[in-house]
């Protein structure tokens, strides 16, 4: 069930960095399929995790309809466009999962998050919306580099309640910025140098919900990318299964 399949794995030879890219996803469980989707690119240095929100078609539909034209639109105008070509993206995201779910009655959105890498290898550009996340592991301190868009992290990070309590975790489901909003909300969009020997995690709250910050580090600390995605995975099933889990591992190695 953890196994990580053999197309979401690719090597990049940049000018600055060489960088492995490894991605794998399991069911859990407490759903029957899988309404994560992940995104390794087969020719340029993109990952994409997108979640969609609850389990049904308006789910299946946001989140295969966001990666899908996020993917087209970047490669339609990268590099030449540079970041604002992202903006574009997302918008043209928000517009497609908003067609996707017209005339349904159930909530079609998803979040979605994505690195993507400089030709050069020097510079990466981070795109955030909702709550899967992006992690950075440099010289062993593991940072979430991303904010989740929920009501529960303006509650924890206002003191409206405590991280624990049951106000939090009902408020840990409230989206404030998603794929297919009804208001287009714009994603973060985050500059972040890259060096070799970061690794780099976007996963969904599968696996950020389950896996402690710890097993999360230990895990990024392993060598091998996949060893680390398969051990991040299974541990979310050893939790409890109670989400869909899906991880990319990003490592930036020396160029050769």
């Amino acid at each position: 069930m953890t196994e990580v399949a053999r197309d979401k794995s690719q090597r990049f030879a940049l000018p600055d960095i060489t960088l492995q890219v490894t991605g794998g996803s399991v069911v859990g469980n407490q759903y029957r399929d899988n309404y994560d989707v992940l995104h390794v690119d087969p020719e340029l240095p993109l990952a994409v995790v997108a979640d969609g929100m609850g389990d049904g078609e308006g789910s299946r539909r946001a989140g295969a309809t966001a990666v899908r034209t996020f993917v087209a639109q970047v490669h339609g105008a990268w590099p030449e466009a540079g970041p604002r070509q992202l903006h574009a993206a997302v918008a043209a995201v928000q517009a497609a999962v908003r067609d996707a779910g017209a005339g349904r009655a159930e909530l079609t959105g998803c979040t979605l998050t994505a690195l993507l890498v400089d030709p050069d290898g020097s510079q990466g550009w981070v795109v955030q919306l909702g709550d899967s996340r992006a992690y950075r592991l440099r010289d062993g301190l593991l940072e979430l580099v991303t904010t989740d868009h929920t009501v529960a992290w303006l509650g924890v990070l206002h003191g409206w309640y405590p991280s624990d309590s049951p106000a939090a975790a009902r408020a840990r489901y409230q989206l404030t910025r998603y794929a297919g909003h009804p208001a287009s909300p714009e994603a973060d969009l985050l500059a972040v140098p890259l060096r070799p020997g970061d690794t780099w995690l976007l996963c969904t709250d599968g696996v950020s919900d389950q896996v402690t910050y710890h097993g999360l580090r230990e895990a990024l600390a392993l060598p091998d990318g996949t060893d680390a995605v398969r051990t991040m995975l299974s541990a979310s099933l050893t939790a409890g299964g109670a989400d869909n889990a899906s991880a990319v591992v990003l490592r930036a190695l020396s160029p050769r």
